[in-house]
Parts: structure tokens; sequence; C-alpha cells
């Protein structure tokens, strides 16, 4: 049998996304709250005998929306199954999901690299239990089960095996983040996202090993990139894999044998006889479609569109919402190319070295930097300077130029007097200048920068120079 794929590596995901309700998904226990093992569960979560399952509208509308977003058919109505199968973190022995009729299939996800990823299915389900192994998965001699996770939805993400590197797999769980970010349905604070990850190679005629459970887009890259050199090295050592499912350990950058590969037919998938077929119809569809946000592609066009940023830059900015939304607010009071630039660059790198968020900034300063930097009333290296101090220690710049005395000093004639006493001190890169060295000009305007503090303008300094220096 001749085999379809044309990539040494084969990746597919399988994504669980809790959805940001406030109650779970076939009852009314919270989502979110008490932290006390067991605490939010009731009998319907716990599948005690005669509770009866009741459906979160809610819920339906955030899985829809994120199947419009990526484009799918939307199946004209919804039914659930049970999923059939014997393990603790399901009290009642069977997990409540969508297999015959799925939400919505046939839809795509574009990467940063342009690459369409088609979306085999969406589906709705409820979360299973946690399962706390003291000591480690494999050391532990016990499990606990805590249920207070059991019911919550999850909208479940299935890929077509398009994927062809662990760098392509992480870049599609930040793309589809990002989606679920603009669209309001996670809560990335609160709600979790997990991946199952497919991989096979062509060494091995692409025998399939699931890897379990992989938590955001940086570990599935780590996950995949491991599992990949196991795999490749195996075959090398004459090992003949076979199709099975792994757990990843994030504390020690490895995969564990779990079980071999179950298929879904194993399962035993009954349509529920507790809950009925609900239509999904035109009216409904619409009223969601019209309260659909505008995601960061369309976010990204409209900033190259309107405001003239570098595409890099616009996809950076949209790229993420809350970004995103904070120089829309910051554009309309500066110029959007220097809110760009600030905002893409020198917040981004002061958050992440502070290990700080943008709930961490004092919008308001951030204006009064911009637009002192926008009238060139300090330079850009001082600019960096109270950024830092922005978010550190929620200074306003106006105060803090002032206490410092670092106000732009833009006078023409106090200027040149300093460029002369640089071009007395310095005659062997004035010399270079003339010869036509450009970058010995560069030199003498630092040796400014440096006796004015780096308050002279950089304007200013290349008009005296080539003045002074012919």
């Amino acid at each position: 049998m001749t085999n379809k794929f044309t990539s040494d590596i084969v990746i597919g995901l399988e994504i669980h996304a809790e959805l940001a309700t406030d109650s779970k998904l076939f009852c009314s226990c919270a989502t979110y709250g008490s932290d006390e093992p067991n605490s939010r569960t009731c009998e319907v979560c716990l599948g005690m005998p005669g509770s009866k399952p009741v459906l979160n509208k809610k819920a339906v509308e955030f899985a829809l929306k994120l199947c419009m977003a990526l484009g799918c058919k939307i199946s004209p109505e919804l039914i659930f199954s049970r999923k059939n199968y014997f393990y603790p973190d399901m009290a009642k022995n069977y997990q409540i999901s969508q297999y015959e009729i799925p939400l919505g299939v046939k839809g795509k996800l574009i990467l940063e690299s342009g690459k369409e990823i088609g979306i085999t299915r969406v589906h709705m389900e409820e979360d299973p239990a946690a399962l706390i192994h003291p000591g480690g998965m494999m050391e532990s001699p016990y499990v606990l089960v805590d249920y207070n996770r059991s019911g919550d939805p999850l909208a479940e993400i299935v890929t077509e095996p398009e994927l062809t590197s662990p760098e392509e797999a992480r870049d599609f769980m930040k793309k589809l983040i990002s989606i679920l970010q603009y669209l309001e349905i996670f809560d990335v604070s609160r709600c979790i996202i997990k991946a199952d990850a497919n991989i096979s190679i062509k060494e091995s005629n692409y025998t399939r090993i699931e890897i379990k459970n992989i938590t955001g887009f940086k570990e599935i890259e780590r996950a995949l990139k491991y599992e990949l050199e196991r795999q490749k090295k195996a075959v090398e050592e004459g090992i003949q894999l076979k199709q099975e499912t792994r757990a990843w350990d994030n504390n020690k950058g490895i995969t564990r044998a779990l079980r071999k590969k179950e298929v879904e037919e194993e399962y035993g998938y009954i349509i529920d006889p507790d809950l009925t077929r609900i239509e999904i119809t035109d009216k409904w569809l619409k009223k969601i479609k019209d309260e659909m946000p505008e995601l960061a592609q369309e976010k990204a066009e409209k900033f190259t569109r309107e405001h003239k940023l570098k595409k890099e830059d616009a996809k950076v900015l949209a790229a993420d919402k809350q970004l995103a939304e904070l120089f829309e607010r910051v554009s309309k009071q500066v110029d959007p190319q220097i809110a760009a630039k600030w905002i893409r660059r020198e917040l981004v790198r002061v958050l992440n070295y502070q290990k700080k968020s943008l709930k961490d900034v004092n919008e308001k300063y951030l204006i009064e930097l911009l637009k002192m930097l926008q009238n060139k009333e300090i330079t850009d290296k001082i600019g960096q300077k109270i950024i830092e101090e922005i978010v550190e220690n929620q200074i306003s710049p106006k105060e803090y130029v002032k206490e410092q005395g670092i106000k732009v000093i833009s006078g023409e004639k106090e200027i040149e007097k300093i460029c002369k006493q640089v071009i007395k001190a310095n005659p062997k890169p004035i010399e270079d200048y003339k010869a036509g060295n450009t970058k010995a000009l560069q030199f003498l305007i630092g040796q400014v920068m440096r006796a004015t503090k780096g308050q002279a303008a950089p304007a200013v300094l290349n008009k005296i120079f080539k003045k002074l220096v012919k």
C-alpha cells in the first residue's frame, strides 16, 4: 500500500480548550472559585443515579464562535454522545462528548508562514476530573482525584495531519490561542488549554505515536522535539516502533509509555438519551455572527492600511488582543508610527524583562511619554530609561524629566559650543570624516551625547557637525 504522506515528519493535533463560562457544561456548578478539592461538584457532574444534564447555552455559543472563526461548516443540529470508558476521572464511567456529528467540520487556520492547516472537526465535550500523582506519575504509590474540573466545558479542535515540524505545531497553538482570546471565549489567567499530539516519521513507515496532555504552545514544541529524536534514535538502533500513547513529563523533558493506542471504535459511543437534539437555526447563527469581533489578521490588515505600519509591526501588535487594543487607544492621541515602534519594541522589552504584564502599565503615563518623544522634548535613549521607570515605579515622565533635569538641549548655540570642544579634542576622527569615512561622524555625535548625558537632539547635532566640518 502506498503511503499518502509526502513529508518526513507528520504531526496532527487534538487540542482541548476550556471555554470561559461561569458554570459547567451540563450543570450549574462554578467553573472557577474555591480550590478546595471536590468542592465545586453536584450530583450531575458526579454522575449520581437519577441526575439529568442540562446544556449550557453560553458554552454552545462560544463554541459556535470558534467554528466561525476557523471557517468551519457548522452542523444544522447539536447532538451529544456518551464516550464509554472505565477510568476514575469520570465518575459516571462515560464522558459526554460529540462523535457522530461534530459541531463544525472542514475549517482552516493559517500559520505565520502563510501555510493553511486543515481543521478536521471542532466539537464540544465535558472535561474529566484532575488526577493528582503525589511524587510524580510513574513513582506515585496512589492517585488522588479532584472532580472540581469534571464537567467544565471544552472545545476540541482536531487538525488534519498537515504539520511537518515542532515549530509549526507551536505556531499553530499560538495562533489558536490568539483567536480564542480575541473571541473572548478563553481566559488565559484561569482556563486550561491542552494538546494531544500525534507524531510519526518516514523512517518508521509513519507509525503513529500519541503524546497526551501537553499544556501550552511552548511545551508542545519541546515535547515534539524530544519525541522526534526518540523515534529517530529507536529506528537507528533497529527498534520497531509500535502504535502507542505516551505521556509528556515536562519536569524531566521526556515522554513515557502509557498504553497501547486506542481507536475511537473501542469507546462504544452511543447517542446520549438524556440530551435532546438541538436545532442550530440560521437566526441563531446570524445573531452570533453579528457579535463576532475583528480577529488578529483583520486587525493587522487594518493597521497596515490605516496607519501605514510595516506588515511585521502590524502582525506583532495584532497577535496579542490586549496589545492591539492598547495600540488602538494610544494611536488616537499619538502619531501611530511612534506608538507602534514604542509599544511593540520598548514596552514589550521592558515587560518581558521585568516579568510584568500590560495591566502593570499606566496608560496615561505611556501616552505622556510618547507625546514627549513626538515633540522631541527627550531623546530615544532617555525615553528607553523612562519607559522602564513607568512600568517599574509608576512615575510621570514629565515629573521624572523635571527632577532629573534631562530635557533635550535643542538650542543650536549651546550645542554648537559643545561640538566645537569635541572637534578640538578629536582631530583624527575629523580627518577621517573629511576623507569620506561617515562612521567618524557617528563617533563625534556619540561624544557630544556623552557630554550632554543624552540630552542633545541628534538631528540638530547632524546639522551642526556638517556645518562645522568641511
